[in-house]
């Protein structure tokens, strides 16, 4: 487990190389005289760092096995790994394929970008989990990139460190370390070299390098499967919910929906104009086997985290979806639960509600109605309707 955990290091950071690069400028008093690339700070663009790495790629993996135990057994692995833009460079989605002497992978890694900070959120999930592990951020500084979490490893706390150097148009290297004692000494267990793939013709379909593998399919995987594709929506809002309001604000928008792991995951891009001016959203959907339910994470372009998910199933064409959050929109706990129905192959409709008494009553305080775009030329990863989106 710790070694299927901590691949997540590679597939988060492989792609952070380029993205927090232009970071080593920050530190500099002179903002005018500082220069990146070419470029000084003022005119560098943070949020389309990761473009660099837009595209598809081999990987060469070395992981140390039994970390911090005294080992020196290593193992090698070969895969590709894929990268596309989402909200245009400001987030992406990598996706990882390897195989070696532990067997099959699949793993991926949302990546979003917070402008305020200018720092990118790193986020990882495996196929088998079915959920997103603690973000990872970072930054680089003098064309060295470096990041730290903490996690736990056989019981014990951790720091974890990740390193991206040797960056060029067409590969990177990338090492990851674990530190018991605070960041004193490190010990690198992960050692990871990419390569771009010249001919990206496999990245118009990003599952072709795993659709021949065999695999365990489940009804509940492709509960979404409606929702692929590009979609007119048109929301209304509730105002101020739980406070006794009547006051609606309507939107109106586009989203497209996209499968990941030939369904078993999926990502919505959302992207509206109404009274409150633009939003741009996501969410990324992950099925988890062991449990045949769904995870479902939402995030805005304007402060680049995940909110926490909400979980829950299909049944008889209905699916429903709760999370319970600390602090609603008058200060009580609250529990969220979103709905989805009236499923046709052109259309769907999505409630979102809030109940600040344990789920006796409810309040809806968004709604959404969504009509398919028959002519989808493909347009650019416009936007995810999202549910999650309704709370703020």
């Amino acid at each position: 487990m710790a070694a299927v955990r901590h691949l997540r290091t590679y597939l988060l950071l492989f792609s952070l190389v380029v993205a927090l690069q232009p970071f080593q400028g920050l530190a500099q008093s002179n903002s005018d005289t500082a220069k990146t690339n070419g470029q000084t700070l003022k005119e560098r663009d943070w949020q389309h760092d990761f473009d660099f790495e837009i595209g598809t790629w081999k990987t060469h993996v070395k992981r140390l096995l039994r970390p911090l135990t005294g080992s020196t057994t290593w193992v090698e692995y070969e895969g590709s790994t894929v990268v596309r833009k989402v909200w245009n460079g400001r987030a992406n989605l990598v996706e990882l394929v390897m195989d070696g002497p532990a067997g099959h992978f699949e793993g991926l890694s949302l990546r979003l970008y917070n402008p305020e900070t200018r720092q990118w959120s790193l986020n990882f999930s495996n196929i088998n989990s079915g959920t997103m592990s603690q973000p990872t951020i970072g930054e680089f500084k003098k064309g060295r990139g470096e990041f730290f979490d903490q996690e736990t490893l056989n019981g014990r706390a951790i720091f974890v460190r990740f390193v991206i150097s040797d960056i060029t148009p067409n590969s990177c290297r990338f090492e990851q370390s674990f530190s018991d004692d605070g960041g004193k000494t490190w010990e690198v267990n992960w050692i990871a070299t990419d390569t771009r793939v010249k001919d990206e013709s496999a990245q118009q379909n990003s599952d072709a390098s795993t659709n021949s593998l065999p695999r365990t399919r489940t009804e509940g995987q492709h509960d979404f499967d409606f929702e692929m594709g590009t979609w007119k929506i048109h929301l209304k809002r509730l105002l101020r919910p739980l406070t006794g309001s009547a006051t609606w604000v309507e939107f109106d928008g586009t989203s497209v929906t996209r499968k990941v792991w030939d369904g078993r995951a999926e990502l919505e891009e959302f992207e509206t104009d109404g009274p409150t001016g633009h939003i741009e959203g996501l969410t990324l959907r992950l099925y988890n086997p062991q449990a045949h339910q769904w995870s479902l994470y939402w995030a805005n372009s304007k402060n680049g985290a995940l909110g926490q998910p909400t979980i829950g199933e299909f049944k008889n064409g209905r699916g429903e979806f709760f999370d319970q959050e600390p602090s609603g929109p008058n200060g009580r706990a609250i529990i969220v639960r979103y709905v989805w129905s009236d499923i046709t192959p052109n259309s769907a409709h999505f409630e979102q509600s809030y109940s600040d008494d344990g789920g006796n009553t409810w309040e809806a305080n968004w709604i959404t109605d969504q009509t398919r775009i028959k002519d989808e030329s493909n347009r650019a990863h416009r936007t995810p309707r999202n549910t999650k989106r309704g709370i703020t």
